[in-house]
């Protein structure tokens, strides 16, 4: 419904929005940033800086750029932003490996987006292996899959490095049900 009349749904993914009283910004305000640079049915998703948009531009990089520098220009922060288009985050997850969002509670599953140039291969790399038997990552596409065990997961190396000074600046992290909650609201679930 939203492509016929308004081009394409993406969903922007802000990294670092109102988290620990650090970057806040009004889901109103930040909405307000998107209708000023012309995009269409803009809607937030939690308050953590989840926003979804129709657009007739189809360079996601562009599109990244200008959110960053209206929200630089709007609020004098710089916030790196993931776009993405809502079909490719549903293929996204009708790929997830079978271990990934299960309704096993005692599991805490996310989904990382990498926000440089670099591949999700060498993201893994620079992260490390994932702590036998507490933590799963896999690679798909741009992507990882990355689950831990609630139990322990201050053990789990990929819990540690993902938030450590060299890697953190580099990743943005939802969890499934977020983009589950994306996804559905953007109209692809």
């Amino acid at each position: 419904m939203h492509q016929q009349a308004h081009g394409k749904r993406y969903a922007a993914l802000l990294r670092g929005v109102n988290q620990s009283g650090k970057n806040k910004m009004p889901m109103s305000d930040l909405r307000q940033v998107f209708c000023e640079l012309g995009f269409t049915d803009v809607e937030t998703i939690l308050n953590s800086g989840n926003a979804l948009f129709s657009a007739t531009e189809d360079d996601r990089n562009e599109m990244s750029r200008q959110i960053t520098d209206q929200i630089r220009a709007s609020f004098g922060y710089v916030i790196p932003v993931h776009v993405v288009e809502i079909g490719h985050l549903k293929s996204i997850l009708d790929h997830a490996p079978a271990w990934w969002d299960t309704e096993d509670k005692s599991r805490y599953h996310n989904l990382i987006f990498i926000l440089t140039e670099e591949s999700p291969q060498t993201i893994c790399r620079l992260i490390g292996e994932p702590s036998e038997g507490m933590e799963q990552t896999e690679i798909f596409e741009d992507v990882i899959f990355w689950s831990y065990d609630l139990a322990c997961y201050q053990k789990c190396s990929w819990w540690k490095k993902t938030a450590s000074k060299g890697i953190a600046e580099k990743l943005t992290i939802r969890t499934g049900n977020t983009i589950r909650k994306i996804c559905r609201q953007g109209g692809s679930l």
